[in-house]
């Protein structure tokens, strides 16, 4: 084989690498964002009419609680709203933290607490691809609303830390009452969290926050959503 061939074909060979990777990043950049805000907007749409299905709950006699059955599955539950996220963000949040889940909205680890409720609220979202819902996870301050919308109840959440860097095995993040929070007893908590760098997976971003309010959704919006 002449020189003259030899680099005509690793020339060519160069050009198809680098089509194939530009290929793949326009697929990371925008195909999977394409995907994933429908797969929101398909599991929001199923939320509203499953929501609009569902008959008022009646006030009951004051009994003792039974304790609420888990969350489905892979099934939709809940949606958040994150205003210092955006104006119009807003995401879907399913049982459990699969790459399945997380590609149609937000991930709620299914060994945390249901919303409302005593403990801690956790939920996982990719920082980058799949719309890209963390992205500005960043800008995240104490003081930022977190609402929660499920069929009868809207929570207000309001952060207390800016976000915190540690290392995927730093589990802890999600406890009850995370050591490195800002929380030293037990109450209603939340925890959000992602990957960090923006487009890396080597560390994680936690933001904490506490139940602030809650209110009948037939009450309307809660003003918090303003922002």
């Amino acid at each position: 084989m002449s020189v003259r061939v030899l680099v005509r074909s690793l020339s060519e060979l160069c050009i198809t690498v680098g089509a194939l990777i530009v290929l793949f990043v326009a697929y990371l950049l925008y195909w999977t964002g394409v995907k994933a805000d429908h797969a929101a907007g398909d599991q929001i749409s199923g939320l509203t009419a499953r929501w609009a299905q569902s008959p008022p709950p009646r006030p009951a006699a004051p009994q003792k609680a039974a304790p609420a059955p888990p969350y489905a599955e892979g099934r939709s539950f809940a949606v958040m709203y994150v205003p210092r996220l955006g104006k119009d963000w807003h995401k879907p949040v399913l049982e459990g933290t699969a790459v399945k889940d997380l590609q149609k909205g937000l991930g709620h680890y299914a060994n945390t607490t249901r919303l409302g409720q005593q403990g801690n609220f956790s939920v996982a979202g990719h920082r980058r691809t799949y719309g890209d819902p963390f992205k500005d996870f960043p800008d995240l301050r104490p003081g930022d609303a977190v609402v929660l919308r499920d069929d009868t109840t809207w929570y207000t959440y309001r952060l207390d830390n800016r976000p915190y860097r540690t290392v995927p095995g730093d589990i802890g993040v999600i406890d009850p009452v995370p050591a490195k929070s800002p929380f030293r007893a037990p109450g209603r908590y939340l925890t959000l969290t992602t990957c960090d760098p923006e487009w890396g997976s080597s560390h994680r971003l936690i933001a904490w926050g506490h139940l602030e309010a809650t209110q009948p959704v037939t009450r309307g919006e809660p003003a918090a959503l303003d922002g």
